[in-house]
């Protein structure tokens, strides 16, 4: 009997204990599962639109099928980064595609080049005339020839003249009376004698007779009945009216000589371009005789005025000509190198899409994130283009498919602008199981059975 009782009590016991442990896991249970539901509801997440599994371009604010049947896929909003106000994305592979190119903004000197083209001309300082200031017969010519090369202090002709001969004559006398009268007590004598020989030879040097022939003439003597007339520098006879046998009036002109150790380069330049030019800038230079080589001038004067018709003026460079290799009328290509400014900031001058009316420059974010952004641009030169505003140093910006970057973003504004978001064709195809029939169609299909 006790036996027995002892085994109902053991039931009992069981039983009881099964029950206590249910109720303890059944209120664990309630205790974490009640955290669970509250970290569901915490990670439920915003679809923003689904967008087509072949093609991330094409979104969808609904769940829909492309035309392959696959499932557009779901993006969420914790999915998709803040943009940037202005700023647009393109994908990474169409970037390549379309080969898009970038460079950094920055600090250098911008430098322009002026290239033109000038003509060589005589240096205008260094045109001589020869003339006498007696007239006479031209007996002799020693320089008979236009373009020949003559040395400074080389014969050019003899002349006869009566008063230069009359003058000798005089000048001799003078010196005679001169020495008589050295010695004589009459103060007023003495006097005249020397103010006739002072006269007399004054009188020579003004018809350009030098000291040297005058030295002469009172060392022998001797009357010439001829006086040689030399040049007065080393150059290029450039005219010649002097014939032998002809009789020159005073101041008559008989050679024109050149001396062209310098020369001039006369170049146009335009008038958008004078404010470059200064005083002084050195001038590369080279001729189409002398293949390879180059020479330097320098910019010495700036024409007070310009050509109307070509809108250009003109500016002089001396070049240095000492072997008289460049001959005036020869062309001439310059190149004159002009600072804008020391430092600048400057972007390629193809980063620039210039509309007529704005300047826009597309800065590249990376990722394929671009922004279209107003500059404001000043000089350009060699390839580059000043940037007064709207650009930073150190920033990108797209230098070449930057029309087809404006063209797309442009592009993307007009549709967005239109139908909320953007759509392409491929949207507006509905999928096989979503194609119902019209009621119109299916009385239509009806219509052709019977």
């Amino acid at each position: 009997m006790s036996n027995q009782q002892d085994k109902r009590n053991l039931i009992l016991a069981g039983v009881i204990f099964l029950i206590i442990g249910g109720l303890l896991g059944f209120g664990v249970s309630l205790l974490t599962k009640r955290p669970a539901e509250k970290a569901e509801v915490k990670k439920e997440r915003k679809i923003l639109y689904y967008r087509n599994p072949m093609n991330p371009e094409i979104k969808s604010d609904k769940p829909m099928k492309d035309e392959m049947g696959m499932d557009y896929i779901p993006v969420y909003e914790d999915e998709v980064k803040p943009e940037e106000p202005g700023v647009f994305r393109i994908p990474i592979e169409r970037v390549q595609k379309i080969g898009v190119r970038s460079e950094v903004v920055d600090y250098r000197p911008l430098k322009r080049i002026i290239r033109t083209v000038g003509i060589v001309e005589y240096d205008e300082k260094k045109l001589y005339f020869v003339n006498t200031k007696i007239g006479g017969w031209i007996e002799n010519l020693f320089v008979n020839t236009t373009g020949q090369i003559v040395k400074k202090g080389e014969p050019l002709l003899e002349i006869y003249s009566p008063d230069l001969v009359s003058t000798q004559q005089e000048y001799l006398g003078a010196i005679k009376a001169e020495k008589a009268m050295k010695g004589s007590s009459f103060d007023e004598v003495r006097k005249g004698a020397e103010s006739l020989l002072t006269v007399t030879r004054q009188r020579l040097k003004y018809w350009d007779i030098t000291d040297e022939q005058i030295k002469r003439l009172e060392l022998e003597g001797i009357i010439r009945r001829t006086m040689t007339i030399v040049s007065p520098v080393k150059g290029i006879v450039i005219e010649k009216p002097a014939i032998r046998g002809m009789y020159i009036n005073p101041g008559e002109n008989l050679y024109k000589i050149a001396d062209i150790s310098t020369v001039w380069v006369q170049l146009d330049i335009y008038e958008y371009e004078m404010h470059l030019v200064r005083l002084g800038q050195t001038a590369r230079i080279t001729f189409g005789s002398y293949p390879g080589r180059t020479f330097y001038g320098k910019v010495v004067y700036l024409y007070p005025y310009h050509e109307p018709t070509t809108r250009t003026m003109k500016v002089r460079i001396e070049l240095s000509n000492e072997d008289f290799r460049f001959m005036p009328t020869m062309y001439a290509n310059v190149e004159i190198e002009a600072v804008v400014s020391p430092k600048a900031i400057t972007v390629p001058d193809t980063a620039i899409i210039d509309t007529g009316e704005r300047q826009i420059a597309i800065v590249d974010k990376g990722e394929g994130r671009f922004e279209p952004r107003l500059v404001k641009v000043g000089f350009k030169a060699e390839g580059y283009v000043e940037v007064l505003s709207g650009l930073k140093e150190g920033e990108k910006v797209v230098t070449s498919a930057n029309f087809l970057i404006d063209s797309e973003s442009n592009l993307r504004a007009a549709l967005g602008g239109l139908t909320g978001h953007v759509h392409t064709p491929l949207e507006k195809k509905e999928s096989p199981s979503e194609i119902k029939e019209k009621p119109e169609e299916k009385m239509e299909h009806k219509h052709i059975q019977n």
